[in-house]
């Protein structure tokens, strides 16, 4: 689990655009925009466990599907 500066930089200053920076425009960038607006702590928590949380999320095999 390595994350890059840029990011964890960005989470602390900004938090939607370290997320943004480290996992792209998806859910978590609109979280952490929302979680800022509410509040900024709340924000940079949630930016920063984006950030350096793990992003080895795995979809489910094809092969599992199909014998179900």
């Amino acid at each position: 689990m390595t994350a890059r500066p840029g990011p964890i930089v960005a989470a602390v200053l900004l938090p939607p655009l370290g997320t943004y920076l480290a996992r792209g425009a998806g859910r978590d960038f609109w979280i952490a925009a929302g979680l800022t607006v509410l509040g900024f702590l709340p924000g940079v928590a949630f930016a920063l466990w984006s950030v350096l949380g793990d992003s080895g999320i795995k979809p489910a095999e094809p092969d599992t599907l199909a014998s179900a």
